[in-house]
């Protein structure tokens, strides 16, 4: 790939969930692999996911563990880091931010986790001035690059030409787009955004593309051609590295999302593509793999609940373990918030309301918080900051 296609910006490799799949299901080293891929690609950036306080973890670690970890993976190839916070909180980002610029030559991209829609109306909490407030915290705290990540292909074409030039009048810095094609119209999306001075785009060859994926690689290149902005690619070789992940992609059919074809659900449900895949195995092990359409119904109920958050990896995880709850227990909304009834929340649940992950924006939902904490402490620090006082 590297020899062929040097116009790539980056291949991400690394970090998210691929160093909790290395270590706990394929017992490999994570760091071996990152090395492997660096000694095979060593003409191209190499890009991971970082989660700010979380690392690549789904709890928050201390600022030294996230300084290490971070220079750890720069000598071992990273060159760009993705950094986002599953709540948009910049605090949470800033030591992984600041240790990228200080410690490293990396490039530090941070991230804005996006979510709503922002053709709706303005008074809507995640509208313009919302992220372009958050665009502008990021370049101050010194982001090289910064990325929209659209983790559950939320962005309509609409939206991405309403959002792009707003990032781009905002911040000085180049800016990327990051989405997951499970509505089946983020090409679209891309093509508003490129149009509309988009820096880069996030695409998956078309083998591995799709659905909760990212859009495909070799369709985005067809769409483009003649356009003024157009790479020129070797299409052909692009469709037999295409064709030899196709074969290889069959053999982990079943760890796939249940998804057979694009679904415009997720605009109602919003679960990130990253969790489609996951609340079905999760609903599987505990006997509830016959009522997933239940429990993407209480997937809304619960985002709903709990103030309409951003969810990505952990906060959507905690979305999803309260969703398996209500099904798992049939308990409705008004079960949850009868005071009168007691219920053994989900310890991530209970964690997210003490505020392990940060204060989402808008605060907790009352009474929920409370009938969840009942006479659990909250933290008053933010997470990583070092121990959680009480």
């Amino acid at each position: 790939m590297q020899k062929n296609h040097p116009q790539f910006l980056s291949a991400e490799v690394w970090g998210g969930a691929t160093f909790d799949v290395a270590l706990r299901f394929l017992h490999e080293c994570p760091w071996q692999r990152l090395q492997d891929i660096r000694a095979a690609m060593p003409n191209v950036l190499l890009q991971m996911l970082f989660r700010g306080s979380n690392a690549v973890g789904y709890s928050a670690y201390p600022r030294n563990v996230i300084e290490q970890f971070i220079e750890q993976a720069s000598a071992s190839g990273i060159d760009i880091f993705r950094i986002f916070d599953s709540l948009n909180n910049i605090e949470s980002m800033l030591p992984a931010i600041d240790t990228v610029i200080r410690h490293t030559k990396g490039i530090a991209q941070a991230s804005i986790c996006y979510t709503g829609n922002v053709t709706t109306d303005n008074s809507y909490k995640y509208n313009l001035d919302y992220y372009t407030d958050l665009a502008k915290r990021l370049e101050d705290a010194g982001a090289h690059m910064l990325a929209i990540k659209d983790m559950a292909g939320l962005l309509r074409p609409q939206a991405a030409e309403m959002l792009v030039p707003a990032l781009k009048e905002a911040v000085s810095i180049p800016v990327v787009l990051h989405t997951h094609d499970t509505a089946g119209i983020q090409l679209l999306t891309y093509l508003k955004a490129i149009d509309s001075g988009i820096d880069a785009v996030d695409t998956a060859i078309a083998g591995l593309s799709g659905t909760t994926s990212q859009p495909s690689l070799n369709s985005m290149l067809t769409l483009m051609e003649g356009h003024p902005r157009a790479h020129q690619m070797d299409l052909r070789n692009l469709n037999e590295h295409s064709n030899y992940w196709s074969v290889v992609r069959d053999y982990y059919f079943p760890f796939e999302s249940d998804l057979k074809a694009p679904t415009v659900e997720v605009y109602e449900n919003e679960i990130p593509g990253g969790q489609y895949s996951n609340l079905r195995q999760q609903a599987e092990a505990v006997g509830l793999g016959s009522q997933i359409e239940e429990i993407k119904k209480n997937y809304i109920v619960v985002n709903d609940m709990f103030g309409d958050i951003v969810k990505v990896t952990p906060s959507s995880k905690v979305v999803g373990d309260m969703a398996l709850f209500m099904t798992s227990n049939r308990l409705t909304r008004e079960d949850i918030l009868d005071n009168s009834q007691v219920h053994s929340f989900p310890a991530s649940v209970i964690g997210f309301f003490k505020g392990a992950l940060g204060i989402p924006y808008g605060g907790f939902p009352e009474p929920l918080r409370s009938i969840v904490l009942k006479n659990e402490k909250k933290y008053r620090t933010e997470p990583g900051s070092g121990p959680p006082m009480m």
